[in-house]
C-alpha cells in the first residue's frame, strides 16, 4: 500500500543500491476533487520496476484502504511479518490499531483508494465494522461489483483513464449517511487530536457513554476511545517529524501522554515498536528525526 515513508524509504533504496533511476516507481496522487472531499484523503496510482523484495510497516493507519491490484499482489499481515500464503490481489481493509506488515517483490502495480472514516461508512454502509482488523477481498466485499471495478481498471488506459473510472464508483455506491451524532463526534475527535474526552463528547450530544460507545463502534468499526489512542498516537508521529518540539518528553506532553513511558507503550502497540526504533526505521526518509530518541 502507498505511503509518503514507503516512497521515500523506496527511492532511498533505489539510490543506494542501484543507482538507476528507471528502478524507481512511479507514484501518481490525485488530491481528493470536492465531489470527493468527504469521502476520502486521496487515490493513488502506484507502480513498482523491478526494486526487489522490500518490506515495509504502517503503524495504525487512519484510512481505510481500497485497493485495485494490476501487479504481483502485496503479502500483507496485520500484527506479524507477512507469509507466502498472506499475497492480497484487490482487497479491502477497517481501521486495525496496530502495525501493518507488508512485503512486495518489487513489481507491484495498484490503484488505491484511502477512505475516511466517515467516507467508509458512506461507502460500506453497516459493513464497516465488518472490516476492522480484516483484510477483504473485494468481490468478498463488494460482490460483482468488486469484480467488476478490477476488470474495468485493468483494462483502462493509462492512470487518467483510471482515476476516472475508480472515481465514478466510489461516487455512485457513497450513498449511506452516517448518523450527525457520529458525525460530530468523530469530527470533534479528529480535530482536538484524540484529546477530547469521551465523556465529554457523549454529554455533548446527549447520550449516555455505553451508547454512545456502542453506536461509534457501529458505524466506525472500532470504539471511540480507541480511534482517540490512535488519533494520539499519530500526533506524536507528526510531532517527531516537525521541528516545534524537541526529545521524546516534550513530544509526550504535547501530544497528550502522561509521560514518556506512555509514549512508548503506545509505540509498541499501534506500531510494534519502539520510538528509538521507530525512528531509526523512518531516518532515511525524513532526517529530522535524529533526535535524541526515548523508548
Amino acid at each position: 500500500m502507498v505511503t509518503r515513508a514507503r516512497i521515500a524509504m523506496l527511492r532511498a533504496k533505489a539510490v543506494r543500491h542501484a543507482m538507476d533511476a528507471s528502478v524507481v516507481p512511479d507514484v501518481i496522487r490525485r488530491p481528493a476533487t470536492p465531489d470527493l472531499a468527504h469521502l476520502v484523503s486521496s487515490i493513488s496510482f502506484y507502480r513498482e520496476r523491478g526494486l526487489g523484495l522490500a518490506g515495509f510497516r504502517h503503524a495504525a493507519p487512519l484510512a481505510l484502504p481500497l485497493l485495485v491490484n494490476l501487479g504481483t499482489p502485496f503479502r500483507i499481515a496485520l500484527g506479524r511479518r507477512p507469509k507466502s500464503e498472506d499475497g492480497r490481489p484487490s482487497f479491502a481493509a477497517g481501521l486495525f490499531p496496530g502495525p501493518v506488515l507488508i512485503e512486495s517483490d518489487g513489481r507491484a502495480e495498484c490503484v488505491q483508494v484511502d477512505f475516511t472514516p466517515l467516507g467508509a461508512y458512506r461507502f460500506y454502509g453497516g459493513a464497516v465494522p465488518d472490516l476492522t482488523a480484516r483484510i477483504v477481498g473485494l468481490d468478498d466485499v463488494l460482490g460483482r461489483a468488486g469484480e467488476s471495478l478490477a476488470a474495468q481498471v485493468a483494462e483502462a488506459a493509462g492512470w487518467q483513464r483510471r482515476f476516472e473510472i475508480v472515481e465514478d464508483f466510489v461516487l455512485r455506491r457513497a450513498v449511506h449517511e452516517p448518523s450527525p451524532a457520529i458525525a460530530s463526534a468523530l469530527d470533534m475527535l479528529w480535530r482536538s487530536a484524540g484529546s477530547t474526552r469521551i465523556a465529554d463528547i457523549a454529554a455533548d450530544i446527549g447520550w449516555s457513554r455505553k451508547h454512545f460507545t456502542r453506536r461509534f463502534h457501529n458505524e466506525i468499526g472500532v470504539a471511540p476511545k480507541m480511534l482517540a489512542q490512535m488519533l494520539r498516537f499519530h500526533r506524536a508521529c507528526r510531532l517527531a517529524r516537525s521541528e516545534a518540539v524537541d526529545g521524546w518528553a516534550a513530544i509526550a506532553a504535547d501530544a497528550g501522554y502522561a509521560d514518556q513511558a506512555h509514549l512508548a507503550r503506545d509505540f509498541r502497540v499501534f506500531c510494534g515498536e519502539t520510538p528509538t526504533g521507530w525512528a531509526a526505521r523512518l531516518e532515511r526518509a525524513d532526517p529530522r528525526l535524529l533526535r535524541d530518541a526515548g523508548g
